[in-house]
């Protein structure tokens, strides 16, 4: 193990803003409804542009870039993830639905499906959405899903934070997609 050494940015082969704007992305939509926190969203753009994500779509309350606090923990991502605002939840998924991507709720639910035992279709688009950090998934547009899927937890919570929920939730579309 003594050969092996910590690799320097530089030496990482990152692409730039504009080869990721030219990338194909995968057929995946991040929506979050409501989210309040700034670091999650920051979070999620970050991770977003990670997994090479197609956009994020920001719904209510959900804070917009540019802000300090969304950069802190975007670093530079929103510049590179394609997004939109969009008030109203049920409209963004409706217009989703239009565009033939299957509505993916991160909930845990009375028909939720643990991810992992979920088919992700790679000939398939998929929105996936993330709720407010204590309400969940606004009820106003739950007849628009067509799944809902939740992360199996064994500890003593019921919950992980929305970017950490996100963060397991886009690897597992992003492996079985790209």
């Amino acid at each position: 193990m003594s050969s092996t050494k910590k690799l320097k940015l530089e030496e990482l082969g990152r692409i730039d803003v504009e080869t990721f704007k030219q990338t194909e992305k995968i057929p995946l939509v991040v929506v979050l409804d409501n989210v309040r926190s700034m670091h999650n969203v920051g979070a999620v753009f970050r991770t977003a542009d990670a997994f090479i994500v197609e956009k994020i779509i920001l719904c209510g309350i959900t804070p917009q870039p540019p802000h300090r606090e969304i950069h802190k923990a975007a670093l530079g991502a929103t510049e590179s993830v394609d997004w939109i605002y969009e008030k109203s939840i049920s409209a963004a998924l409706e217009n989703l639905k239009q565009e033939n991507y299957q509505i993916v709720g991160i909930e845990q639910t009375s028909n939720s499906e643990i991810i992992t035992d979920y088919e992700i279709n790679k000939d398939q688009k998929y929105a996936l959405v993330l709720g407010n950090e204590v309400d969940g998934l606004s009820d106003e547009a739950f007849s628009a899903y067509d799944a809902f899927l939740e992360i199996p937890q064994l500890g003593t919570k019921h919950s992980l934070n929305v970017s950490v929920c996100g963060g397991i939730v886009m690897w597992e579309f992003f492996k079985n997609l790209k």
